[in-house]
């Protein structure tokens, strides 16, 4: 069996997932990647060649049962796990003063529960490879923005990240916390008047760091990125 490193990313058939995952194969690495819409995941693969190297799973990231056989079944399929990128989320554009609360369980499910879920059922297979962990936060878990639910659920992966650390350092896996400012995916869609006029940066680009992460030499724990592009002031 080949000794490529194994990546599993959640929310990844589309933006900052399906870019790491162009850049992790082409790097001749294995990538398992999950979404919740299984059409996604195949016009993922179709644009990708459909390699050997590509592991579609169809779930929920904040389902339990789905987090749990994700990671059973990339292990299953390759042999190990050295990575994981809870990297799923999204949001409503929502107050929490005058907004519609009816929206908010799932976001919160996806943002909060499903990092953790991720976490807890990568663990035993990462204490194998002492692999590493990387949360998809944003700038709104580490700046304060008023009134907004999705800033919350992003503190609580700011949380998530350094409450992890100290866990699972002493068992040589390393965690890193990645903040992405405004970055042009699929995140903007429904926005309206709250999406930004100034520049983003590109999927690939934050991708880009996140690979960084991902090789960086054993022994070496990279904790906390934060990463906007230039002209975001906040």
């Amino acid at each position: 069996m080949t000794e490529s490193p194994v990546t599993l990313i959640t929310g990844g058939s589309t933006g900052i997932g399906a870019a790491a995952t162009r850049q992790l194969l082409d790097l001749g690495h294995r990538v398992a990647v999950t979404a919740r819409r299984k059409e996604r995941l195949e016009d993922l693969a179709e644009q990708l060649g459909r390699p050997d190297e590509l592991l579609l799973l169809p779930g929920d990231a904040a389902d339990n049962e789905s987090v749990r056989r994700a990671v059973a079944d990339t292990v299953e399929r390759f042999g190990r796990l050295n990575h994981a990128v809870a990297n799923a989320g999204y949001a409503t554009f929502d107050a929490i003063t005058d907004g519609d609360p009816e929206g908010w369980k799932d976001m919160v499910l996806t943002n909060v529960l499903g990092p953790a879920l991720l976490v807890h059922h990568a663990i035993p297979a990462l204490r194998e490879t002492r692999g590493r962990i990387v949360l998809v936060g944003s700038v709104a878990g580490v700046k304060w923005s008023p009134d907004n639910i999705y800033g919350v659920t992003k503190w609580a992966v700011t949380g998530l990240s350094e409450n992890t650390r100290l866990a699972v350092t002493e068992d040589g896996i390393g965690v890193t916390l990645i903040s992405p400012g405004r970055t042009e995916t699929a995140f903007w869609e429904g926005a309206g008047d709250e999406r930004p006029d100034t520049g983003m940066m590109t999927s690939d680009q934050v991708a880009a760091t996140l690979l960084w992460v991902l090789t960086q030499p054993a022994g070496v724990d990279i904790n906390s990125v934060t990463l906007r592009p230039v002209g975001q002031p906040i």
